[in-house]
């Protein structure tokens, strides 16, 4: 094996595991199924505040979320396929970033979708 072969595999794993635990969390939290925790999820102190809180929040930020989950496994995909490390650097980096703004994105229209609620005072 070569160690392209080596880094992109790695990479691989650890982008496309992101990508499968954020689609999880989004997918379950939106429809119930992960309740507030200290773990996963949207944890602000508007979410925390109440189990409506929590469920308005991720049934709005569910779509953000599922993106910022392709949007990884995708990236990891690409870094497997790509040989060369400044190739596979410049892939993690642009897809780190774009799914840390589409998690944040996500996060930012939850806490808009509780404020629209009424549910924290």
């Amino acid at each position: 094996m070569t160690e392209d072969l080596v880094v992109g595999l790695i990479l691989f794993i650890a982008m496309a595991g992101a990508g499968i635990a954020l689609i999880w969390m989004a997918r379950a939290a939106a429809k119930g199924k992960l309740k507030r925790n200290r773990y996963a999820g949207i944890r602000t102190r508007k979410t925390m505040a109440s189990e409506e809180a929590w469920r308005a929040a991720h049934v709005r930020a569910e779509k953000p979320t599922l993106l910022a989950g392709a949007v990884s496994l995708v990236g990891g995909l690409v870094a497997l396929l790509l040989a060369g490390t400044t190739a596979m650097a410049i892939t993690v980096a642009v897809v780190t970033g774009l799914t840390l703004i589409l998690v944040i994105y996500g996060a930012y229209v939850g806490g808009q979708a509780v404020d629209a609620t009424g549910t924290v005072r």
